[in-house]
């Protein structure tokens, strides 16, 4: 086979942000992504939680508590740091279809809501987490094809054989002469979707062995390996979202590397228990 060939194989090119129209309405890849990244996820925790002795419905009532916190929170997040872009169009704010959400905003919401949810419901929030960990990450695998699609958050010009192309409008000021760049949606897709097979591995081997993990254990990994990939993607990005000199992402993925690592070697190293918002101690919770 021609190499060339080859190397056109694996060059993406996004068809456009809309499935398809009818009349005024426009179904998006972005918004069919996220619906069913939530659904996926909820099915999946469910499955988890049952293997946990925990009521699968908890997790239903949880879902509707994560979007309400997680959406609005990652919209929020990323227009603080592209006010720029809205303070003259602040019409634009509300319009999420179009793209414009922040990962670690809606991190930030998720965990917010679950802790609300967890002390209301009396139930251990590190279970929760560790229940939620793994339909999380896959459902980040997912979302980031919604960036394809909308042509954003992409990385560098490259020549590699797997390069993404750009449409001009889309182009980054200082790059409008490159047609070619790093598809980071798909490396970060890629990347989470080995952390959702090394998440899962984990839930499942820590169930039958004789040691069960200790709560916490599976969303503390989730934040140490993501946080690990997002600050080299990130690394290749021209749209990040910046403090000053400084790509936020990278630097909330440096903190909550950290605190995943501190987190394992207080649970395994220390042979501690981690504090929760539930004080009482939960039948099924492993320690």
């Amino acid at each position: 086979m021609d190499t060339n060939y080859l190397f056109l194989a694996f060059q993406f090119t996004s068809p456009g942000p809309i499935i398809f129209e009818i009349g005024p309405l426009s179904i998006r890849w972005y918004g069919l992504l996220i619906a069913s990244a939530v659904l996926i996820g909820v099915s999946l925790s469910g499955y988890l939680a049952s293997r946990r002795q925990i009521d699968p419905e908890l997790i239903g009532d949880l879902a509707i508590w994560l979007v309400i916190g997680a959406i609005p929170f990652a919209r929020l997040y990323y227009v603080v740091f592209q006010w720029e872009s809205y303070a003259d169009n602040p019409g634009n704010i509300m319009a999420i279809w179009k793209g414009g959400i922040a990962i670690h905003g809606a991190i930030i919401g998720g965990l917010i809501a679950t802790l609300l949810f967890a002390k209301i419901k009396q139930i251990p929030f590190w279970q929760l987490a560790d229940i939620i960990a793994p339909s999380l990450i896959l459902g980040q695998a997912i979302g980031r094809w919604g960036n394809f699609f909308n042509s954003e958050a992409f990385g560098s010009p490259t020549d590699l054989p797997w390069k993404l192309y750009i449409p001009p409008e889309r182009r980054p000021n200082g790059f409008e002469s490159y047609e070619y760049f790093h598809p980071t949606f798909l490396y970060e897709s890629l990347w989470n979707l080995t952390i959702f097979a090394l998440l899962i591995t984990l839930f499942l081997k820590g169930l039958k062995g004789k040691h069960p993990l200790k709560s916490g254990t599976i969303f503390l990994v989730y934040l140490l390996t993501y946080s690990l990939g997002r600050i080299w993607i990130e690394g290749l990005r021209t749209d990040s979202l910046m403090l000053g000199s400084l790509k936020m992402a990278q630097l909330v993925s440096l903190t909550a590397m950290m605190l995943g690592l501190f987190g394992l070697i207080w649970l395994y190293g220390l042979k501690r228990t981690l504090p929760d918002i539930v004080q009482k101690s939960h039948p099924s919770e492993s320690e």
